[in-house]
């Protein structure tokens, strides 16, 4: 013992070090956790609960260990400064990504997808019998990534996989069964606007008016009026989106969110846990969210199970969606009476039931391919009830 004592007099450098690791091992486990990080709008994982079985799940990106290291890279000590840091460091670097994000030119921020969500083969396939339980009722939009609508404002050397693969086999197997509406060649012909945030993964409210344009062209139904509208459209600014908060950089351009105050009513329905449906009735857009980090959960007042639209049109239509769909919803105001929208993350019921409940002359799949291909519900819900 003495002998490594002297060892560590010797060389003072590695006993510090020592030292500091296990000071900051300690005071990191003593560190406040966190449940959510609303710089990274993501819910952070927790401790997992040790059981024999967590460790020995043959499932790798499963076990205890996996859950484990998850957790402390969630919550280590001064994690948003961390990246702040790592952010700096790799600018001066001259890197061109950091923590899976891309820097794209005109101050472009990209989601780093190297292949497709394991989920696309499996939703696909229950979208091709949902389709065929439902002749000439069923559109479909799966909408490409800015990634490749804007590919020429990637780094030179960034791998992606192959988006146009998947939507041409999406196209391909619903052939016949569903209206597919490909928005690949309506989002080039305005890549050169305003029609996907720099900071966030999202549209914006120009690309999504650009495919509900070609969409409702394609149905014959009269094209919302932006014109006439005009007085109606608002901007808030200071907007930082997803990429922004994984990668934290420091010189990135926060974006303009753009929506139109319209006076049609939402009404937002929600299961209690007594077993009782409880009704909240608002507007389109929750301005307060505005106010917020996350800005663009203000349209549709959210991600909610199930909602409703009284619009100024005729008939009815269901809207099964991810967040893609929320600035796209409001124009359908025009057209239709009723506008049903539904969220599967937080909605237990099968389509078929929601359907029929609803009386729905038409409905509309509406996802980015990153949501469609990672959505881990939507096969179960839209299979055969």
């Amino acid at each position: 013992m003495k002998e490594k004592l002297q060892l560590l007099r010797k060389y003072p450098i590695v006993l510090v070090f020592m030292v500091f690791l296990m000071g900051f091992a300690i005071f990191d486990e003593l560190y406040p956790k966190r449940e959510y990080s609303e710089l990274e709008n993501r819910k952070l994982a927790q401790r997992p609960p040790f059981t024999l079985a967590s460790v020995l799940n043959e499932n790798t990106n499963d076990t205890w260990m996996a859950k484990y290291n998850t957790y402390t890279q969630d919550q280590v000590a001064f994690r948003d400064e961390w990246i702040d840091l790592k952010s700096r460091m790799e600018a001066v670097l001259l890197k061109t990504e950091n923590n899976g994000v891309w820097y794209g030119s005109d101050d472009y921020l990209f989601a780093k997808e190297l292949e497709v969500g394991g989920y696309f083969e499996r939703n696909l396939g229950a979208l091709e019998k949902f389709s065929q339980r439902h002749p000439g009722q069923v559109d479909v939009m799966i909408v490409p990534s800015a990634s490749l609508i804007l590919a020429d404002k990637l780094p030179w050397h960034a791998p992606m996989f192959d988006e146009g693969a998947c939507l041409d086999e999406a196209a391909a197997r619903l052939s016949g069964l569903a209206s597919v509406y490909d928005m690949r060649q309506t989002l080039s012909a305005h890549k050169d606007e305003y029609i996907f945030y720099r900071t966030d993964h999202h549209w914006t409210t120009d690309g999504a008016f650009y495919a509900y344009e070609a969409w409702a062209n394609a149905n014959g139904l009269t094209v919302f009026d932006r014109a006439a509208h005009e007085s109606q459209l608002r901007t808030t600014e200071d907007f930082w989106g997803t990429n922004y908060s994984k990668a934290r950089k420091y010189d990135a351009v926060a974006d303009v969110i753009q929506w139109y105050e319209l006076p049609n009513t939402l009404t937002v329905f929600r299961n209690e846990r007594d077993g009782t449906v409880s009704q909240e009735a608002g507007p389109m857009v929750d301005e307060a969210m505005l106010e917020t980090r996350d800005k663009y959960r203000a349209f549709l007042r959210g991600n909610n199970g199930y909602c409703e639209i009284a619009g100024d049109g005729e008939g009815s239509i269901l809207i099964v969606k991810d967040s893609y769909a929320n600035s796209f919803v409001p124009f359908l105001t025009a057209n239709y009476a009723k506008i049903g929208i539904v969220d599967f993350r937080d909605n237990l019921n099968k389509l078929d039931a929601i359907m029929a409940d609803g009386n729905y002359d038409k409905v509309l799949f509406l996802y980015s391919l990153d949501g469609f291909s990672t959505d881990t519900y939507l096969a179960a819900r839209i299979a055969t009830p």
